[in-house]
C-alpha cells in the first residue's frame, strides 16, 4: 500500500510526463526546459529535478512511453490474411496527419535520436518489439522472409507519417504495400 505522499509523487511525475508529451510538439525538442515543463505541470522547476535526473531523461521516459503505447496499438488480431495485416498496419496510422501532436513528438523524437544514443537504443527497442510481432504473424501466415517483409512495413508506415507533415494528400499506400505479402 503507498503512503499518500507517494501516491501524490507518482501524481506529480505523472503530471510531468504529460507536460512533456505536450510540450515537444508544440515547441520543438530543444525549446522543452525545467521552467517550461514545471509550469506547464504547475510545479515549481525544483521539483522537474527532483522526480528526474534531467529534462532530457524526462523527454525520453516521456517519448518512450507514449511510442510503446502507440505500436502496442498496432494489432493484427483481425487479420485472417496477409493482405488484412498490411490494411491493419497501414490503417493504424490513418488517424495521424503528420501535423498532428503525436506525429510531431515522432518527428522530434527522431530527430533527438540523432544525438542522445539512449533515446536511440529506446527508439530501437520499441521499433525491434514491433517489428519482431509482426514478422511472427507474417511468418505463421507463410509469407516469405517475414523478417524483411516486417522491416519494409514499419519503416513505410514511419515514412508515410514523415511525408504528410510534408504534403497531406494521402497516398494509396495500402494497395502498393500488399504487394509485399502476395506471392508472385
Amino acid at each position: 500500500m503507498s503512503s499518500p505522499a507517494a501516491t501524490r509523487g507518482e501524481a506529480v511525475r505523472q503530471r510531468l510526463l504529460a507536460a512533456a508529451l505536450e510540450l515537444v510538439p508544440e515547441r520543438g525538442w530543444p525549446a522543452v526546459s525545467t521552467r517550461v515543463l514545471a509550469e506547464r505541470a504547475g510545479v515549481t522547476p525544483s521539483v522537474v529535478h527532483y522526480h528526474f535526473s534531467s529534462v532530457q531523461a524526462l523527454l525520453v521516459e516521456a517519448v518512450l512511453g507514449a511510442m510503446r503505447a502507440m505500436t502496442d496499438e498496432v494489432t493484427l488480431d483481425q487479420a485472417n490474411t496477409p493482405e488484412e495485416a498490411v490494411d491493419a498496419i497501414v490503417g493504424s496510422v490513418e488517424q495521424y496527419t503528420g501535423a498532428d501532436p503525436m506525429s510531431l513528438l515522432f518527428i522530434e523524437a527522431y530527430l533527438a535520436a540523432t544525438r542522445d544514443d539512449e533515446l536511440r537504443r529506446g527508439i530501437a527497442e520499441v521499433l525491434d518489439g514491433l517489428r519482431a510481432r509482426l514478422a511472427a504473424w507474417f511468418g505463421d501466415h507463410g509469407v516469405p522472409d517475414a523478417d524483411g517483409t516486417a522491416a519494409v512495413l514499419a519503416a513505410a508506415v514511419d515514412g508515410l507519417l514523415l511525408h504528410r507533415a510534408l504534403s497531406p494528400a494521402p497516398a494509396p499506400a495500402a494497395a502498393v504495400l500488399r504487394r509485399l505479402v502476395v506471392p508472385a
